[in-house]
């Protein structure tokens, strides 16, 4: 079994909150993204270089709430626009979740003509205050940053902060291997750093 970078995501109390943060710090467009009706969020997307992309998350207020609680842990989710988490993929997400449980229980979900399998937890919680990995897999869908334009932004490293990361790390180590996720001692945040066409770019 082996994990792959797959996307990283923004949580935001608003799409449009969530759009101007990501376009003021890359100084780039988003393009509309989706509806996810099994957890009433939708979403807006940025492609990458190196087939990565990054997703700006909210709750959906149109949608009717949902009979669980909402991926992501968007259900407590406060505050200002910011990276909350990180997705990992991998072709046997059966196979990762017996490795790790905590990681939840692999859901259908679906966004338009997009069909994936995403490990959920019960609660929407992800283990280490949500800096763990979810993990997904595509199956036989394309992977979704085919579909969106270059925005000339290339990851160039994603730091996980934690009081307890050495654990994640070491839990990780034998499945993840990317030298741009940076696993770092320190209050819960998740960064990334991008070059741009406008030079190096932060996101927090």
């Amino acid at each position: 079994m082996h994990l792959e970078l797959d996307h990283i995501a923004v949580a935001a109390a608003t799409l449009e909150e969530g759009r101007a943060f990501v376009e003021a710090s890359l100084g780039v467009r988003l393009q509309p993204g989706g509806k996810h009706a099994r957890f009433g969020t939708h979403n807006m997307l940025l492609g990458l270089e190196d087939g990565l992309y990054l997703e700006i998350i909210a709750i959906d207020p149109g949608a009717p709430t949902p009979g669980r609680p909402r991926w992501f842990d968007l259900d407590r989710f406060d505050g200002r626009s910011r990276i909350d988490n990180w997705i990992c993929r991998t072709d046997g997400l059966d196979k990762a979740t017996d490795v790790f449980p905590e990681a939840g229980t692999p859901l259908r979900t679906t966004r338009d003509d997009l069909v994936w399998h995403m490990a959920v937890p019960d609660t929407g919680i992800l283990p280490f205050d949500d800096c763990f990995p979810a993990l997904m897999d595509w199956g036989d869908t394309a992977h979704p940053a085919t579909r969106l334009n270059p925005s000339g932004c290339r990851l160039r490293k994603l730091t996980v902060s934690h009081p307890e990361v050495a654990q994640l790390d070491a839990m990780l180590a034998d499945y993840l291997d990317d030298d741009r996720v940076v696993f770092e001692i320190g209050p819960r945040r998740i960064t990334a750093a991008f070059d741009t066409a406008a030079g190096p770019k932060v996101l927090a």
